[in-house]
């Protein structure tokens, strides 16, 4: 069984080939074959028409009454003069039709002259050659093929011919003892004076070596340059095969060194066809698995430091006050110390299940009207004690004191709160951030929508590192010495649940700047409006 791409390619090309190149003979061969046994045949035809018409000619104007006599006379000594005007005049008529023989009888058939080919291997004097039964074919053929047995003659001959001088008919013999092989013919003609009974006949005999070498000298040409532009393509089809297979090589050896967790591994990309872009798409891909496997050994790096450390101090406190080494006194401290840590095993656990249900699609959406401005009013209190430590120059923005948008509370609530922990987290001492509300640019109420922005003056995101932040177990800070509780799934989170709202979320950045991250929400009225509930959901209202 065949299991190369490349292998079944040339195969399938190499049989069609072939089969086309043997139609392409056989159509030929049938072609040269049908053109050269009528082309025989008609010369034939004409060769026996013109010698029985010149013979019938002379032979009327000499006046003798004895054919036989008469044709013996014309070659002198009979078969083996060479002088004689007879001889001359058919070898004339001969002279381009070198793989016939002509053969001259009496009126029963009996042999008198022959010239040709085969002229050295003629029977004797008198032998009979064509048989009672050989001349009954003469009655075979129909008048039109006898016409176009006259045409093959010189323009005068075949105006005598259309005169009606011989008004007899010739028949093909298919089978006679001088017939050599099958591709011989034989050609019978009478030589008749005007109307009267035949006085003797004219018998052709063809080798068809002309036409036959003609045949096989065409069908070897076309073979020969058939078999020039098989190889040609041959070989054209194996390097374009070759180039075509190779991309698909490469990416089944690089498939197998990402099976065994090998993810640096890249093809080559040669040209611009659909196979290029299949390349670029598997490299696109392998560069993701890449980012992946490393943001998940960093997520795994991170969370077992999250869970070793606070597990370890959780221990470690706890057993010093079942030991004693803690004084009563003291007890309290490390207890507050043992509830904080606890509080952060649980929000790294929250974050974990919060993906999960993300992820599976388990986690549902209340779909309510709030005030987005009054929820960054009570986020930025919230985070007074931190923005006062690091001495923020803090800026609120809102085109209008109240901006209410249809969403879950608890999900933005959750996003804005995580965005605003990330910009206070990484701004610079005394630097600025700023979180802003405003309406989009729509024509109508109905299609604008809410835009929030958080900014932030400080270290912001290197440029290479801008496609991954809403990825998975991303960390910009990856030396912790900023971010220590963080484990790289908030904006992964914060994303899911913004495009689960139909919305977007991006960020802008330059790094040792600022940061900037932004993401709307749908407008909506307030809650009650002429006391009744006016809900709107995707912009429109």
């Amino acid at each position: 069984m065949l299991k190369s791409v490349f292998a079944k390619y040339v195969i399938t090309f190499v049989v069609f080939l072939l089969v086309s190149f043997l139609l392409l003979l056989f159509i030929v061969d049938s072609v040269v074959t049908n053109y050269s046994v009528r082309a025989e045949r008609r010369d034939m035809r004409g060769v026996a028409a013109s010698c029985a018409d010149n013979l019938a000619e002379t032979f009327a104007a000499d006046g003798s009454p004895d054919f036989g006599a008469f044709i013996q006379a014309g070659t002198m000594e009979g078969v083996q003069g060479h002088d004689g005007y007879i001889h001359r005049l058919l070898d004339a008529i001969m002279t381009n039709f070198e793989d016939m023989t002509v053969y001259v009888t009496d009126a029963n058939g009996g042999f008198i002259f022959s010239t040709g080919k085969a002229a050295g291997d003629a029977p004797a004097v008198g032998t009979v050659i064509l048989s009672g039964e050989d001349l009954a074919a003469l009655d075979w053929e129909t008048p039109s093929e006898t016409s176009r047995a006259k045409v093959s003659l010189s323009p005068a001959s075949a105006s005598e011919h259309a005169e009606g001088e011989t008004a007899a008919e010739g028949a093909f013999l298919w089978e006679h003892d001088l017939l050599t092989n099958r591709n011989s013919y034989a050609y019978v003609l009478p030589v008749s004076i005007q109307a009267g009974s035949p006085v003797g006949y004219v018998l052709v005999v063809s080798t068809a070596e002309t036409w036959n070498n003609l045949m096989n000298t065409t069908v070897r040409s076309v073979t020969v340059a058939a078999l020039w532009i098989f190889l040609a393509a041959l070989i054209a089809i194996y390097f374009i095969t070759e180039r075509t297979v190779s991309p698909l090589r490469d990416m089944s050896r690089a498939v197998k060194r990402m099976a065994v967790g090998q993810y640096d591994v890249r093809v080559r990309v040669h040209g611009r066809d659909e196979v290029a872009e299949l390349a670029m798409a598997f490299n696109q891909m392998a560069e993701s698995l890449e980012n992946l496997e490393r943001m998940r050994n960093s997520f795994v790096a991170n969370v077992s430091h999250d869970l070793r450390t606070p597990m370890t101090t959780i221990s470690g406190f706890v057993d010093g006050i079942l030991d004693g080494v803690i004084p009563a006194e003291q007890q309290a401290h490390y207890l507050k110390v043992v509830s904080d840590e606890v509080r952060r095993l649980s929000r790294l656990v929250t974050a974990l299940l919060d993906v999960s249900r993300l992820q599976a699609g388990d986690r549902k959406f209340d779909m309510k009207p709030f005030d987005i401005c009054e929820m960054g009013r009570q986020i930025l209190i919230s985070f007074e004690q931190k923005i006062e430590g690091k001495g923020l120059d803090v800026e609120f923005e809102c085109d209008e004191d109240n901006m209410y948008v249809l969403a879950d509370r608890d999900a933005i609530h959750q996003i804005l709160y995580n965005i605003c922990d990330n910009a206070v987290k990484f701004a610079s001492e005394r630097g600025k951030l700023r979180m802003s509300f405003a309406w989009s640019g729509g024509e109508t109420n109905r299609h604008r929508k809410a835009v929030v922005t958080v900014f932030n003056e400080g270290q912001g995101i290197p440029p290479e590192d801008i496609p991954f932040v809403f990825e998975r177990f991303y960390k910009s800070d990856k030396s912790r010495g900023l971010d220590k509780t963080g484990v790289g799934l908030g904006m992964f989170i914060s994303k899911t649940i913004i495009e689960a709202h139909g919305e977007t979320i991006s960020v802008d950045s330059e790094y040792g700047k600022y940061c900037a991250f932004t993401f709307t929400l749908a407008r909506t009225e307030p809650p009650t409006q002429k006391g009744r509930a006016l809900y709107t959901q995707g912009g429109n209202s």
